[in-house]
């Protein structure tokens, strides 16, 4: 986020001041960094349990059957997350074939590594999710 204020900055300040602004700043803050800082966070707020959730029923669930719903909401939810990361993947290796880029004041600014934040970012959450389902939490921890 630093980096990206960093560069927008920057930027303004070319812009205005000596009315040369740098090149490709709005490709690369919304193909880099805008991707980056929405999808690989995604397993950090999996972790603190900070994704949205709908507890219903579950606090009805207590004991052996409380447990039982926390594996399969970990599982559903790591499969989602698996399967994003998957075809997120199957973009990315597209994308990476045909080194895809865009054009900006003549420049061609490759945008195809930007492409595989998503898969990680997915993936990551995929193993934390099923980590948090499976591996059961110890006795007086805050999670």
């Amino acid at each position: 986020m630093i980096a990206m204020l960093l560069h927008i900055t920057g930027y303004v300040i070319s812009r205005h001041v000596m009315r040369a602004p740098i090149p490709a700043t709005v490709e690369i803050v919304s193909q880099y960094y805008m991707v980056l800082l929405a999808f690989l966070p995604l397993a950090w707020a999996e972790r603190r349990g900070d994704m949205i959730t709908v507890d219903i029923f579950s606090p009805l669930f207590t004991g052996r059957i409380g447990r039982i719903n926390e594996i399969f909401v970990a599982a559903v939810s790591g499969a989602a997350y698996a399967a994003l990361a998957y075809t997120t993947w199957l973009v990315a290796m597209r994308e990476f074939a045909v080194k895809s880029f865009v054009i900006s004041l003549s420049m061609a600014i490759p945008v195809w590594p930007a492409y595989f934040a998503l898969p990680i970012g997915f993936g990551l959450a995929a193993i934390v999710s099923l980590y948090r389902g499976f591996v059961p939490p110890i006795e007086g921890s805050q999670e």
